[in-house]
């Protein structure tokens, strides 16, 4: 995707700083800096970030706009040490999560996030109902079954295993079988009889697994701070995925997917990641993708856009001839682990989240 250029000079001017300021931002990573195409000396900076900076600088000139706007893509309003979106890279606790998906498991990346953890407890057949309600197919379905499994009287359990217990009942919710003791990849894989997909599924719910605050993680957060259960606060977050603008997302791609030209095409933009999703990308590497799904691809690149990473787990849905839906479940279970560190971490802080509402005069509702 191209990215419009500017000097210097002008990017100093806008921002009304001196050039060791605008170079501080760079080091930063607040701007993006370019080689000049004419002259290798030279080097030409991201016009979005220096207007995007102009914004963030009248905002702190007004507190009152400034937290109006912190709930849409504005400032952080959070304190966080387990994930850090930076210059187009997803990092896990400093771990660049692209690289950490080559070779990681989802359950390594729980204990990555998490920290303290017992490995061994991601080792042993964890407690999980007799009953389990039948392998889900689509987004309602899924939803249905987590919240069935996660409402269950819980055991008193040890953190480690609780943890364990809560991310394998999510695949179960999916898969309609225990995971036992075995990695949720290869759980997955063959619960869906696709043995070969099994590295592609480990890579998708590694990168899955979370996104700084997102919507859910903010909805796990908030219920965390008031002191509920972690299954309660994973329900938050299973809640927030499910609707259309996030994890649900997959169902409109898949939609149009199944009929391009004829639905609606979902965004392939994402705002944290001007350059293209990488968690779209690595996940799409090496996918058998299907001839259409190829071309719709090549489409979207044509036209400036990137993948998103609802776009590439209903890709490699397709590709791998996996159950309707499973690519929200991959998104679910992956993003738990994540859930589950933003609701440790808030608790940690004792402290309620409760953000105060700027009331308006409007006109009264109609009697219904």
């Amino acid at each position: 995707m191209s990215v419009e250029l500017t000097s210097a000079e002008e990017a100093s001017a806008r921002l009304g700083i001196s050039r060791a300021s605008l170079y501080a931002y760079v080091s930063r990573g607040l701007i993006r800096s370019f080689s000049s195409p004419h002259d290798p000396r030279q080097r030409l900076y991201a016009r979005d970030d220096v207007e995007a900076l102009i914004e963030r600088k009248a905002r702190f000139r007004r507190p009152t706009a400034a937290a109006a706007t912190a709930l849409d893509w504005g400032l952080p309003v959070l304190e966080t040490r387990i994930t850090q979106i930076k210059g187009g890279q997803l990092l896990y606790r400093g771990h660049d999560a692209v690289a950490w998906a080559r070779s990681a498991s989802l359950e390594d990346t729980a204990r990555l996030l998490i920290g303290g953890l017992d490995a061994e407890a991601f080792r042993l057949p964890s407690i999980i109902p007799e009953n389990l309600p039948g392998p889900a197919e689509g987004l309602h379905a899924y939803v249905t079954n987590a919240l069935r499994l996660l409402s269950e009287p819980a055991p008193k359990e040890m953190r480690s295993v609780e943890i364990a217990t809560i991310l394998r009942l999510m695949a179960a919710a999916g898969s309609g079988t225990s995971p036992g003791a075995e990695p949720l990849h290869e759980h997955l894989a063959r619960a869906w009889k696709v043995p070969r997909a099994a590295a592609p599924i480990r890579r998708s719910l590694v990168l899955c697994a979370d996104h700084e605050l997102s919507s859910s993680a903010f909805a796990v957060r908030v219920t965390a701070s008031t002191g509920a259960s972690l299954r309660n606060a994973i329900i938050a977050g299973l809640a927030a995925l499910s609707g259309p603008y996030h994890g649900g997302m997959t169902e409109r791609v898949r939609t149009y997917l199944e009929a391009p030209g004829k639905a609606p095409a979902p965004s392939f933009q994402h705002k944290l990641y001007p350059e293209g999703d990488p968690r779209a990308a690595a996940i799409l590497e090496g996918i058998p993708l299907l001839s259409s799904d190829a071309t719709t691809l090549r489409a979207i690149e044509a036209a400036g856009g990137k993948p998103s990473i609802d776009t590439a787990l209903v890709m490699l849905e397709r590709a791998y001839g996996l159950p309707r839906g499973a690519a929200f479940t991959l998104f679910a279970v992956g993003r738990t682990a994540g859930w589950l560190a933003h609701a440790i971490e808030q608790r940690s802080q004792a402290r309620l989240i409760r953000p105060r509402a700027l009331y308006v005069v409007g006109e009264e509702p109609s009697p219904s």
